[in-house]
This record gives C-alpha cells, sequence and structure tokens, in this order.
C-alpha cells in the first residue's frame, strides 16, 4: 500500500490539475475557444500537448518492458520522427493551416465525396473509443500493484476527472494540463534513470559494459529480411505511423489549428517529435537497466508465472517496492499523467468531429452558438461515459479487445493513404478514391487476419512481418488509386457540394 506522503503526492497532484483544467471554463465559452483555444497558443506549449499525446500509459508501460525482455529494436519506430516531422511541417501544416478547418476530415469530402469524410470520421471515433478504453484500462491494472485500489474504481475516477476538466475547459485546458502533464512524466523517468544507475549491480560503469556486450542496446538486424522485426522493417512501420498521426489524426490536426501562427504550429511539431526522442530513448533505458537491477530475482516478482515474469509488470514493480517515499508517489502521478494526456485529447477532438462532421454534416449545417456549445458539452460528457465503459469492458473480455485492435487497423488502415491520394494525386477523384481504399483496406484485412486465423504455413497465409501491414496496405491505395485516375480523371466538382462539405 502507498505510504502517507505518496498519497499526499498523488492527490495534490490530481487536485492540481483537475482544477488547473476547470480553470480554463472561463475562456471556453465559444466553438472557437472550445475546439481552437481561439487559434492564440504559444508553439512551445503545443509541441508539449503533442509530445503528451505520444507518451500515453501504453508507451510509458511498454516501452520499459520491451527492452527489459529483448532490446532497443522497438526504439527504431522513434527514429522516424525526424522524417516525418519535416514532411508534416512541409506539406501537412501548411495545407490545414490554410484551409482555416478545425476538422481534419473536411476537405475529403471536397476532394472525394461525402462517402470519404463519413468513412474517416466513424473509423477515427471508433478507434478513440477503443483507444480511451484501452488506455484507462491500462492505468488501472498497472495502479493495482502499486496502490491496490480496485480495477474498476480506478477507471471510474480516472475517467470521471479527465472528462470533467475536458468538459469544462475545451481544448485549452487538454494543452495546458498536457504540458504539465509532461513535465511530472520527465522528471519521474529521470529520477528513476537515477535511482536505477545508483543501485545496478556493479555499478553504471559495469552495467554499461556488461549490456552492451550482451547486445541489450542492439537495434536490430540491419539484413533485408521483410519477415522479421528488422532495423528497416521497424522504420519503415514507424514512418507510417507517425505520418498518419501528423497527416490525419484529429488529436494532432486539431493542434495545429490552436497555435497562433502558421510558424508556431511548425514549432509544436518539432518540438513534439523531437522532445520523444530523448524520453523514449529513457523509457527503453529503464528498461535495460531494470533488467540487470533484477538478475536472477525474476521468479520473486508477484507477477510471475512458472518462474517467469511478465516484462510489463517489472515497470510497476520497481515503483511500488524500490522507490523511495515521495518519488513512489511522483511515479505514479506520471503514469496517470501518461494517461490523462492522451484521454483529454481524445474526448475533445471527438467531442469536436460530432459537432463538424455529425451534427454540422447531417443534423444542423447552420447552428446557432448556443446550439453548437450544447452539442459540444454534450458529446464530451458522451464519449467520456462510453470511453470509460468500454474500459470497464475490458476487465471482463480481454480477448475480445485483442480482435478488435485487428479490426480497427484494417478499417482506419485506409485513412492515411486516402488522404496522400489527394495530396499527391491531382487527377484523382471519387471512383480513384473508393477503388483504392477498397484495395487497401482488403490488403490489410488479408494480412491481419490471415495471421490470427489460419496456418502460418497454408498458401495463403501472410508471411511477412505485421509491421509492414501499414506499410504496404497505404502503398496499395495509392498505386491502385493513381493507376485508376489514369484511367477516370478527376471530374469538376458542383460548387453546391463544395459549400455542403464545408
Amino acid at each position: 500500500m502507498l505510504s502517507t506522503i505518496d498519497l499526499v503526492v498523488l492527490a495534490c497532484y490530481l487536485a492540481g490539475v483537475v482544477g488547473f483544467g476547470c480553470w480554463f471554463a472561463r475562456t471556453s465559452g465559444t466553438t472557437e475557444e472550445f475546439t481552437a483555444a481561439g487559434r492564440s497558443l504559444p508553439g512551445w506549449a503545443v509541441g508539449l500537448s503533442i509530445f503528451g499525446t505520444y507518451v500515453s500509459s501504453i508507451s510509458f508501460l511498454a516501452n520499459p518492458g520491451k527492452s527489459f525482455a529483448g532490446n532497443w529494436n522497438p526504439f527504431v519506430f522513434g527514429l522516424s520522427l525526424p522524417l516525418a516531422a519535416w514532411i508534416a511541417t512541409r506539406w501537412f501544416v501548411p495545407f490545414y493551416r490554410s484551409t482555416g478547418e478545425v476538422s481534419a476530415y473536411q476537405h475529403l469530402e471536397r476532394r472525394f465525396g461525402p462517402w470519404a469524410r463519413t468513412y474517416a470520421v466513424v473509423c477515427y471515433l471508433l478507434t478513440q473509443l477503443a483507444r480511451m478504453g484501452t488506455i484507462l484500462y491500462l492505468v488501472a491494472l498497472a495502479l493495482l500493484p502499486l496502490t491496490g485500489w480496485d480495477v474498476r474504481v480506478t477507471i471510474v475516477v480516472t475517467g470521471v476527472l479527465v472528462t470533467l476538466y475536458t468538459l469544462l475547459g475545451g481544448i485549452e485546458a487538454v494543452i495546458w494540463t498536457d504540458v504539465v502533464q509532461s513535465l511530472v512524466l520527465t522528471v519521474g523517468m529521470l529520477v528513476c534513470v537515477v535511482v536505477l544507475l545508483l543501485h545496478v549491480p556493479g555499478g553504471a560503469d559495469e552495467f554499461l559494459v556488461t549490456s552492451w556486450q550482451a547486445g541489450r542496446f542492439s537495434l536490430g538486424s540491419f539484413g533485408g529480411s521483410l519477415t522479421e522485426s528488422t532495423f528497416w522493417v521497424v522504420l519503415f512501420y514507424g514512418l507510417f505511423v507517425n505520418l498518419q498521426n501528423f497527416g490525419i489524426d484529429q488529436s494532432y490536426v486539431q493542434r495545429y489549428a490552436t497555435a497562433k501562427s502558421e510558424q508556431d504550429a511548425t514549432r509544436s511539431v518539432w518540438l513534439g517529435a523531437l522532445l520523444y526522442l530523448p524520453i523514449s530513448a529513457v523509457l527503453f533505458f529503464v528498461g535495460t537497466a531494470l533488467a540487470s537491477f533484477y538478475a536472477g530475482e525474476f521468479g520473486t516478482l508477484p507477477q510471475a508465472e512458472a518462474g517467469g515474469v511478465k516484462a510489463d509488470a517489472v515497470f510497476p514493480h520497481f515503483i511500488a517496492t524500490e522507490l523511495p517515499p515521495g518519488v513512489t508517489g511522483l511515479l505514479i502521478a506520471a503514469v496517470c499523467a501518461a494517461a490523462m494526456s492522451s484521454v483529454d485529447s481524445s474526448l475533445n477532438c471527438s467531442a469536436t468531429l460530432t459537432r463538424y462532421d455529425l451534427y454540422g454534416r447531417f443534423v444542423n449545417g447552420q447552428p446557432t452558438e448556443r446550439q453548437s456549445m450544447r452539442v459540444l458539452y454534450a458529446a464530451t460528457l458522451f464519449w467520456g461515459v462510453l470511453g470509460t465503459t468500454a474500459a470497464l469492458a475490458m476487465t471482463r473480455v480481454k480477448s475480445a479487445l485483442d480482435a478488435w485492435w485487428n479490426l480497427a487497423g484494417i478499417f482506419s488502415g485506409g485513412m492515411l493513404g486516402l488522404f496522400l491520394l489527394g495530396l499527391l494525386a491531382r487527377r484523382a477523384g471519387n471512383v480513384a478514391g473508393g477503388v483504392g481504399v477498397v484495395a487497401g483496406v482488403t490488403f490489410i484485412a488479408w494480412a491481419s487476419l490471415t495471421k490470427l486465423a489460419t496456418d502460418e504455413n497454408a498458401w495463403f497465409a501472410n508471411r511477412l512481418h505485421g509491421n509492414l501491414t501499414i506499410v504496404l496496405g497505404t502503398t496499395t491505395i495509392l498505386l491502385v488509386g493513381f493507376l485508376v485516375s489514369l484511367a477516370v480523371p478527376r471530374g469538376e466538382e458542383r460548387p453546391d457540394e463544395t459549400e455542403r462539405a464545408s
């Protein structure tokens, strides 16, 4: 159980974050303020918010587990960020800033027709629902050995607190609380590194030498295999995922709109991307140090099974048993920070899309300011309740969660390819986009489901590494869409369609 000082630290952090977020209720009374913070925020704050969205509780706990059990091969994912950030600042940020739109998907209707916008919005909302549920569930699971609190109670309390300040403070509360939470997360991780280096067997020098000689810092093979998690497979996977984040993820695109200028939006992308690299390295370093710290003691951990240990459980166990009072509370606050900074973003962005792409598109195209705010408040509450409910459901149906993530990958996999097709192929229109998405999603479905449902030696099974699915799926959409556009060029848009799309 937590000591009194740890409870005080955690309680003060949670109360401070929620109170700070609710304080922005005074500046979020209009649609523009609630969804875009009046387009007045500095680039450094938006950048820290982007960084906070990147480092969810999933990566906060999973990355140390990956390097604890293996090496630094997954770290290569982050090495693609500088290139993805350059592409984003060169094309994506200027594009979205020029449209002036808060939604990331309104332009898809003008480019390919209503189906494209609806497809992207529905995929995003369903994916965010699963993401919120996953994050709330995992943070409650991680806090169980640290606090002894019931998983369901933790889910409900966390869900209520995040929904409360997001509902009252809007996107400005999301961004400024993300700034605070990013700082807490960074400080917490650095404290862990110091404690580990002071206590690893043989000291820091011996730890670094033996870990290097054992290949614990390896980035993976540089060979050309497409069936293994090589350096190149992870690098290309990271590039495409990060392009998807910067290019079509509402959580990122909406932040571009909150910056007070295009230059600030550009700085925010670079800050978020470049800050994630060293912090990601710290997370992997912690896992490697934990492997040395617990060498020969795996069977003593409470999550041990058959003499082994679940890698993802090692970091929470270290926090609960090895850190001094007060520091444990700080690290638990960092775990909560990683979760809250991701969920609040998903809530506000889901509410924004509900207002602009569902209510504004299908119910009331010209709502009053009062009607818009009612929709935003109701949608924030709706998605908060739904996300918390999804997390509670995951405590019972874990296998369904695994299946859902595979299905979500299939349906959302076509979004990046469709966006890039519209950006790169000027001739591509409704038909080219539709055929390209069908081809790409079909490939992604085959690549994903045959790995789950068939013998890996079957003639029709996918033998490529799973990380290549999004890479080849996106490429399929681009190639098929481009070829179809040569045969069926884009037709002229009707003015009424353009007006309706906006």
